[in-house]
């Protein structure tokens, strides 16, 4: 199968609306890549074994970055399971197997760093996968994520395809979901804050007791290792994406307050659930093809404060 992907080559981009698609998009154009395609989600549905069908058979794109995903924090992913093992399974499915069929010769699927055990050794190797135990909040994602990784390694197995699975921690930018029961932490962070000064509240409520690490890495650079990736040959299937940036959930909405110039008390409601209290990838693997990360953690963090409060101003 010839790989040669040129600045010409057909990209099909799925979910481009989301933080992830439209970022890769945005860095496609960027670097030159002349034939994107997108497609809105109200005229195909991922879900659709049937229509996923036609739609590659009648586009044929030479790339596939799967960015489409439904995704959400601790409170989403533990009251929409079904939703999210249904659709994340749905449109990974399709998405692969119509890949495979339409001799798509790079494909990039995008997990999280949920796939790992909740009690992972740190920093999470890839070959920590099915080590132990999920945890419990977003158990239905992270197995859904999980059949994807094993999709791919599995096609490139049997059918020598070059289906590659990347997993990025946490991942903040500009067009972030900043609803507060439905977006992951950070953005949720400076939704509240933000709220809090607009009401001229003097604390908030963090879930949890706070203490919980996250790693953090900018939209862009995981959009930078989709198309690096998608260019480079490598032996394994599962690349994790890290930055190397972590901090606790009391230290991000300390350096929120710090922007906003506001004097906010923490509150903590410890009925809540902290969700895993670590999961810092290893990011040796990545860097050994070449990749790093570009943005530095304070200047994404402030871009994105920045972003926010243009677009509610």
């Amino acid at each position: 199968m010839q790989n040669k992907i040129t600045k010409t080559s057909k990209i099909f981009v799925a979910g481009h609306m989301g933080l992830v698609g439209s970022a890769v998009v945005r860095r496609l154009k960027h670097y030159g890549y002349k034939n994107i395609i997108t497609i809105k989600r109200k005229i195909l549905d991922l879900r659709d074994q049937n229509k996923v069908s036609k739609f590659f058979k009648k586009n044929k794109p030479d790339v596939v970055i799967n960015a489409a995903a439904t995704v959400g924090g601790i409170y989403a992913n533990n009251k929409y399971k079904a939703e999210f093992i249904f659709n994340n399974l749905s449109i990974q499915t399709n998405i692969i197997h119509a890949s495979y069929l339409n001799k798509v010769k790079q494909l990039i699927f995008l997990g999280s760093s949920c796939i790992y055990p909740k009690n992972s050794k740190q920093p999470i190797k890839e070959s920590y996968l099915l080590g132990g135990y999920l945890e419990k909040t977003n158990e239905p994602y992270a197995i859904a994520k999980i059949a994807g990784v094993k999709m791919c390694e599995s096609y490139n197995f049997q059918y020598g395809t070059n289906f590659k699975c990347l997993m990025p921690c946490n991942t903040y930018g500009p067009n972030d979901n900043y609803n507060p029961l439905t977006s992951h932490f950070y953005p949720a962070l400076i939704s509240k804050i933000y709220n809090a000064k607009i009401e001229n509240k003097n604390s908030i409520t963090l879930w949890g007791n706070g203490k919980a690490k996250r790693e953090l890495i900018y939209v862009d650079d995981v959009a930078d290792a989709c198309i690096f990736f998608f260019n480079k040959r490598t032996k394994e299937s599962l690349i994790n994406i890290g930055s190397d940036n972590e901090k606790s959930i009391i230290e991000y909405a300390k350096f929120i307050i710090k922007k906003l110039k506001l004097r906010l008390n923490l509150k903590y409601d410890l009925s809540k659930p902290n969700g895993t209290m670590r999961k810092k990838l290893d990011n040796s693997l990545a860097k050994k093809y070449g990749w790093r990360p570009r943005v530095n953690l304070n200047n994404g963090l402030e871009k994105v404060l920045e972003s926010f409060i243009k677009n509610k101003n």
